[in-house]
């Protein structure tokens, strides 16, 4: 960084007085202090909490806490465009079968070709109608033009939301990105919303019980732990699915801002559970509806539950 002072016009430092010499330089090194932090600052996608730094450039979907030194993903996925990252929606969701949906991801108007995987996976395709009914998650593949093809079952009418999770080779330092856009799939009743269901501690599914215990608060990090029971056993034979026991998805009721969960700890084996343990911080109240994904015996089972945040 250059020492050289320079004054304003027709000013020289033999007609300052010494205090307001002072004075000018504390201003000029507080002006290049300032500048030097704005240029090193990490990029943040649109609704990225401020809390973000870069010691933690990628957590969150929100600030989630999640298996350690796994990378999660950044922001809150209500952007179709973060850090020049842009998704686009060729093939919308649709009421027919087959009923895949296409997309392209461009940077400054390039289409992208080359990811790398995230928990196994080079991308990650959700989609929830706007009453948090019909959570899918599934993984699409690529064609050499870089469109992807996302093999989902037919939904019903109404308003969506797809959400994409990925990690750019080019720009991998920065962890996983979600990008989201909102579509709706015409049709009879497409307006007619289902409501949502009520806080329960516990829900059931394909015969396992799954109960989450915790009080979750705004801004604020607390454990959330999940006990998966069958016919009221513990379940010690979860096997690992996209490298780790449990996959949960938090969707706030409303905006549909997104949330990405993993438990701690690393797999080991087909013999997780029954207890896993996830330290969430949701950014903001409100109600939240909980996708728990997790496997045994080969199959996925994807349990659901309204979880509220104070």
């Amino acid at each position: 960084m250059s020492t050289a002072k320079v004054w304003p016009r027709g000013w020289s430092p033999a007609r300052i007085p010494r205090r307001l010499k002072l004075a000018a330089l504390l201003v000029a090194l507080s002006a290049a202090a300032l500048a030097a932090g704005c240029s090193t600052a990490t990029r943040q996608p649109p609704g990225s909490p401020p809390s973000e730094t870069a010691s933690a450039p990628n957590d969150g979907m929100n600030g989630m806490g999640g298996m350690a030194g796994m990378p999660l993903a950044s922001g809150n996925g209500l952007a179709d465009t973060a850090n020049g990252y842009t998704l686009t929606l060729r093939t919308p969701p649709a009421t027919n079968n087959p009923a895949s949906a296409t997309f392209t991801i461009t940077h400054d108007g390039t289409t992208v070709t080359a990811f790398d995987p995230e928990q196994t996976k080079l991308m990650h395709f959700y989609l929830i109608r706007s009453d948090l009914s019909g959570f899918q998650h599934v993984h699409p593949g690529m064609s050499a033009d870089g469109t992807w093809s996302a093999p989902i079952t037919p939904v019903n009418p109404g308003a969506y939301r797809v959400y994409v999770q990925f990690v750019p080779h080019a720009d991998a330092a920065g962890g996983a990105l979600i990008l989201s856009t909102a579509v709706t799939v015409p049709g009879v009743n497409e307006s007619a919303l289902a409501p949502l269901p009520a806080p329960n501690p516990s829900t059931t599914i394909d015969g396992y019980t799954v109960a989450l215990e915790g009080a979750l608060a705004a801004g604020r990090e607390a454990p959330l732990r999940i006990t998966i029971t069958k016919n009221g056993q513990p379940v010690t034979n979860l096997q690992p699915y996209l490298d780790t026991y449990a996959h949960v998805t938090a969707i706030r009721q409303g905006d549909l801002a997104f949330a990405h969960l993993h438990p701690d700890g690393a797999v080991s084996g087909d013999h997780g559970g029954p207890t896993l343990t996830v330290h969430a911080q949701l950014p903001e109240r409100g109600n939240y509806r909980m996708f728990i994904q997790f496997q045994t015996d080969g199959a996925l089972h994807t349990a659901a539950i309204t979880v509220p945040t104070r």
